[in-house]
């Protein structure tokens, strides 16, 4: 990110989702809280940098803002069924989960995380589009480069004794490595039973699409100068994990990916393959 500036990518993920929601059924992630707050998902031309939504990489962009916001969430109510108390969103943005919020997340208390300056972006786009703060939701300012997340939670009323469910979707790949580490080592030091749920650039080869639209991501993110810094290969993130104690990892690799949210659909969305899905339980 460019100092003091809001993330350049925030909206663009939104207003994926938003047209995920116009575009494609059926729905992988019911969002229609989205559209109210990205009305530009309704204007297709209005960015042009987003691309036309009929071609293979905008397509693939909207399957993977479903896909990983829809795995988390179903995550999120396995976790809240076995006493789960907490939800942590790092890298928060424009998430809409607090305004379409199940039964279940009534008893939980989620804390939106993100970097000061996009935080106040985000706030100023709330109010304009008259979205209220529901009561269970915390806004926690913390740049992850320079800040601990621990401490900047704390400071917001996060309790660390209470079993907890971290999303981290989107965010990694924009750290460098001592920032992962401090955020995985955070995740980490939560009581058992507490769960995160993160996205990574996967280090493999790929062909067709999917390299074309790493590449065309690459080159936007240095455009930008919002550069990607950090890609592993699966098995050694799962490897760290294991390493900090987390005792059930899964990966949700892109064949069970197309399969678990992709299977018999009749447009084009498919299970992108150069990010990926993690989750890990203490």
């Amino acid at each position: 990110m460019l100092p003091d500036q809001p993330s350049q990518t925030l909206l663009g993920s939104a207003i994926r989702r938003g047209q995920h929601q116009l575009f494609d059924s059926p729905l992988i992630l019911n969002d229609p809280v989205v559209l109210e707050l990205v009305p530009e998902a309704k204007q297709p031309g209005i960015l042009p940098e987003m691309g036309d939504p009929s071609e293979p990489f905008p397509t693939l962009l909207r399957a993977l803002m479903a896909m990983r916001s829809r795995f988390a969430e179903d995550r999120l109510a396995e976790a809240a069924a076995r006493g789960i108390g907490q939800y942590v969103i790092v890298g928060a943005g424009l998430d809409t989960f607090a305004w379409r919020q199940p039964e279940f997340a009534a008893a939980l208390r989620i804390f939106a995380v993100d970097h000061p300056a996009s935080m106040s972006w985000v706030q100023q786009r709330l109010s304009e589009r008259r979205l209220g703060r529901p009561a269970n939701l915390v806004h926690v300012p913390a740049d992850l480069e320079r800040q601990a997340v621990g401490d900047q939670l704390k400071a917001c009323g996060f309790d660390p004794d209470v079993p907890t469910f971290c999303s981290v979707l989107g965010v990694v790949h924009y750290l460098d490595s001592s920032a992962v580490g401090a955020l995985l080592r955070f995740a980490a030091s939560l009581v058992a039973g507490s769960e995160i749920v993160l996205s990574f650039i996967a280090d493999e080869p790929l062909t067709g699409d999917d390299r074309d639209g790493l590449a065309q991501s690459l080159a936007r993110m240095d455009r930008l100068k919002e550069p990607w810094k950090y890609r592993r290969k699966p098995a050694e993130l799962l490897g760290h994990l294991a390493s900090l104690g987390f005792t059930d990892v899964f990966h949700l690799t892109p064949e069970l990916a197309q399969r678990r949210y992709f299977t018999n659909r009749a447009d084009k969305l498919r299970a992108p393959r150069w990010e990926q899905l993690i989750a890990a339980v203490l």
